[in-house]
């Protein structure tokens, strides 16, 4: 509970110095983000850690698939018994078992 409070006490603070400072105050910060991002620092920076969080992410990948093995249904298989599911549940529209929508 203490925390929603604070979340809408931060809103409403938010929302109140953001009306304060008005459509002046917004485009001087809109232009100092565009400046930010523009800066070859920063894009260098955002651009290794991509390259970072990709080799971390193949990484994780091949370690999981070799503790894993084959006791996953190859990709092929299990896209194939997703169709043969929906088509027989009606072809994925309209109601499912509890009575919500599929959409």
């Amino acid at each position: 509970m203490r925390y929603k409070v604070t979340f809408v006490v931060g809103l409403a603070l938010g929302y109140v110095l953001g009306t304060r400072a008005g459509r002046e105050r917004y485009e001087e910060l809109k232009k100092s983000a565009r400046e930010l991002a523009q800066n070859p620092a920063v894009r260098n920076a955002a651009e290794s850690a991509g390259q970072t969080g990709r080799q971390f992410a193949g990484k994780a990948f091949t370690v999981v698939s070799e503790k894993v093995g084959d006791a996953l249904p190859d990709r092929h298989a299990l896209a194939g018994r997703v169709r043969s599911l929906r088509n027989r549940a009606g072809g994925g529209g309209g109601e499912d078992d509890w009575g919500t929508s599929n959409t």
